[in-house]
């Protein structure tokens, strides 16, 4: 048995709700994301109530071309009005629940992809319902991981700061041992400095 060397050194660890600046750009993204998604979900699930189908019905009732029953359209209605909260307060919410809800939104379409045809299929979908909730899983996922992860994230990005401290210290460093060097720079100069 090979003796391994114990690390004593911890590194520190990027937390998902860390907080970015409030005008940060990324803000944008994850309340849009979480707003038109959660537009969608309300609307559908108030078209599925004004029609007056049957709260576990399953026969066949379609709402925007999607199969509903009343339970589908208050479950819609709440998860829409949830995303909406999340567009209001945006920031690191609206991406975590993006991200959260649009798994829930996969898992959600192979449990009733397993269900279709089935007396247990109490939401009534139908393959449309299953494709639809796989969409909207990846969109959300999308909007809430954009600019969280990825092999090319821009250094300013709070995100890249918190995973590679030391890099954040040693451009800290240079920028502050030739301040009006960076006054002859571009931020563009700056950043391709900072990659290599």
């Amino acid at each position: 048995m090979a003796a391994h060397a114990a690390h004593t050194e911890e590194r520190p660890r990027m937390r998902l709700d860390d907080h970015l600046p409030v005008d940060h750009r990324l803000n944008l993204v994850y309340r849009v994301g979480a707003g038109l998604i959660g537009g969608f979900l309300v609307a559908f699930g108030i078209l599925g109530l004004i029609n007056h189908i049957g709260f576990f019905d399953t026969g066949g009732n379609s709402v925007a071309g999607l199969n509903s029953n009343g339970t589908l359209s208050v479950l819609s209605i709440c998860i829409g009005a949830l995303l909406l909260v999340g567009m209001v307060i945006g920031g690191n919410f609206a991406s975590t629940l993006n991200m959260v809800l649009g798994v829930l939104f996969l898992l959600n379409g192979f449990l009733f992809l397993g269900l279709l045809d089935t007396d247990s299929n109490f939401l009534a979908f139908k393959i449309q319902n299953v494709l639809f909730s796989f969409v909207v899983g990846l969109l959300l996922m999308t909007f809430g991981m954009y600019g969280r992860v990825g092999s090319t994230l821009p250094h300013d990005n709070p995100y890249w700061r918190a995973r590679h401290p030391e890099a954040v210290q040693q451009e800290e460093r240079r920028q502050a041992a030739a301040p009006g060097d960076r006054a002859l720079r571009g931020p563009e100069d700056m950043r391709r400095r900072g990659m290599e």
